[in-house]
């Protein structure tokens, strides 16, 4: 129903006013009651209207993003639209514009595609073992590299490969009797999209519903998550979900019936002598990547290296409110993971490796999707929008046992992804989550800010494992709309991953808040 709405320009803006009225009644109607300010009551209703277009689609979700500073100055929300455009501005959307431009540096010279070939060529030795190779190599790009990108690159890649596994008149399209689809043809694709989402997790930059929880704990609560931080939430979460889709798809529902995978080892092998040599341009950005990188990581070791340090030093590159070797007090330090990403930019210019059309060429409808949810984070952050909703949903759960608060975050945040794209879900449900800090701070023992970081990581976490529609990731978009995959094959496997993985994240998630983040995160 909703596709055959987008299809027209009817649909669209029958679509569009249902949305409108629907946030004139919130808006203008009776007083929702309990805390619930008449600003927020306006906010409501404008996160009604972008809910509605986001869920749908009907129009692009950067388009409805550029919407919400209107439709908050038009209620009141904000006396002038200034700050409602202010979320269009923060910092950390800087670090996301950074970490674009230096993908396209990889794709330009191929170095991604370098990185995957190298993988499948050296690791692909049986078909379970080939499977892997490409997952691990779509795991690891999409670290850095969007995960759509990363899909849209590997996909051909991946068909290339079963080819050579299974001869190009096998590898079936969409067309094809179910039965005739190869279950190598099945495992290889969907590990593919699927790997791509697990691997978005490892790193603040993999994936939009990241970069989502980053910008608007900044935005609402002026808590900030660093690189090094999130990898230590993000690798373990990898590290061990991405062998179990893997078993699952190899071992328990499409068993590859191939046993020579020779010719695709050789086959990516060609790929990779026809690559040739990397020119040294290419030589040039990857150093600058992997510079970027590591002062990535760096930047979050500044509690281990204090002690060597002499305290203006220190300040200077790390941060702190001391004086710096310039003679001032305060500095967020050289070392702040934004202000690296953009040293990246002109670096890879001065290196003769970019152009400006080169850099330029980004996911600005991401940027700009960044931009509308800040602002109306930081409206319902304003307003107390935020509390008032959550402790509607969740105030139920109060006093329960911290899995099952996490359980509940996990299992709804995964279901409202299948419908939707999980950057939208984040979108709208993170701030919520954030909101019930203050709800769930005393069950989980810590504070509303630990609180409210914990459940809104959680949920954006599990936006990125919804496995079982084309419509919930941008990878399972990617594969389907290849052509070589049916929704059935997706369905079949993808609704016993979301039930497995409610589980282990469930679990993985409260080991992780016992053991590893009260290091940094309270």
């Amino acid at each position: 129903m909703i596709q055959r709405l987008k299809q027209t320009a009817q649909g669209r803006l029958l679509v569009f006013a249902i949305a409108l009225v629907g946030a004139m009644a919130i808006g203008f109607g009776p007083s929702l009651g309990g805390s619930l300010s008449l600003k927020g009551q306006y906010a409501l209703a404008t996160m009604f209207f972008a809910a509605v277009l986001w869920v749908t689609g009907v129009v692009p979700l950067a388009v409805t993003a550029l919407s919400i500073p209107v439709l908050l100055t038009a209620f009141g929300v904000y006396n002038d639209i200034d700050p409602a455009l202010a979320g269009f501005a923060d910092h950390l959307i800087f670090l996301f514009v950074a970490g674009f431009m230096l993908a396209n540096a990889l794709q330009k010279y191929d170095i991604d595609r370098r990185i995957a070939l190298w993988i499948m060529s050296t690791m692909g030795a049986s078909p379970r073992l080939l499977i892997l190779s490409i997952m691990l190599a779509t795991a690891f790009l999409s670290m850095w590299v969007s995960n759509t990108a990363t899909t849209a690159m590997m996909t051909p890649i991946a068909l290339g490969v079963l080819a050579q596994v299974l001869g190009r008149e096998e590898v079936k399209e969409q067309g094809a009797e179910k039965e005739a689809f190869s279950n190598m043809q099945i495992a290889t694709l969907l590990g593919t999209a699927y790997a791509a989402s697990v691997g978005g997790v490892g790193t603040l930059i993999g994936t939009p519903p990241n970069a989502v929880v980053a910008t608007q704990l900044s935005a609402m609560l002026d808590y900030e998550i660093g690189f090094a931080e999130w990898l230590l939430v993000g690798l373990p979460i990898v590290f061990i979900t991405l062998p179990i889709v893997w078993y699952v798809l190899t071992f328990v529902f499409f068993p590859p019936e191939v046993d020579n995978v020779q010719g695709a080892r050789e086959e990516a092998r060609r790929y990779l002598r026809e690559e040739g040599d990397l020119s040294p341009r290419g030589k040039r950005a990857a150093y600058i990547f992997a510079a970027t990188a590591s002062l990535w990581v760096l930047g979050g070791l500044g509690t281990f290296i204090q002690p060597y340090l002499p305290s203006d030093v220190f300040v200077t590159i790390f941060g702190g409110e001391g004086q710096t070797v310039t003679g001032v007090e305060g500095h967020q330090g050289l070392l702040y993971y934004v202000m690296v990403g953009l040293y990246a930019i002109p670096a890879l210019v001065l290196a003769d490796t970019m152009e400006w059309e080169d850099l330029v060429d980004i996911d600005w409808g991401t940027i700009l999707l960044f931009g509308g949810g800040i602002s109306l984070a930081d409206a319902f952050a304003t307003t107390g929008a935020t509390e008032w909703i959550a402790k509607g949903i969740f105030g139920s759960l109060t006093g329960a046992p911290i899995v099952l608060v996490v359980a509940a975050v996990v299992l709804l945040v995964i279901f409202l992804t299948e419908m939707t794209s999980n950057t939208a879900t984040a979108t709208i449900v993170v701030p919520v989550l954030i909101g019930i800090g203050s709800v769930f701070a005393a069950t989980l023992g810590i504070s509303e800010v630990g609180s409210a970081v914990f459940l809104s990581v959680s949920g954006a976490i599990a936006a990125s494992f919804a496995f079982a529609l084309p419509v919930a990731t941008p990878p399972n978009a990617i594969v389907f709309g290849s052509g070589h995959l049916k929704q059935e094959h997706m369905m079949k496997v993808g609704v016993a991953l979301n039930l497995i993985m409610t589980v282990i994240l469930t679990g993985l998630i409260w080991v992780l808040f016992q053991f590893v983040w009260p290091m940094f995160l309270w």
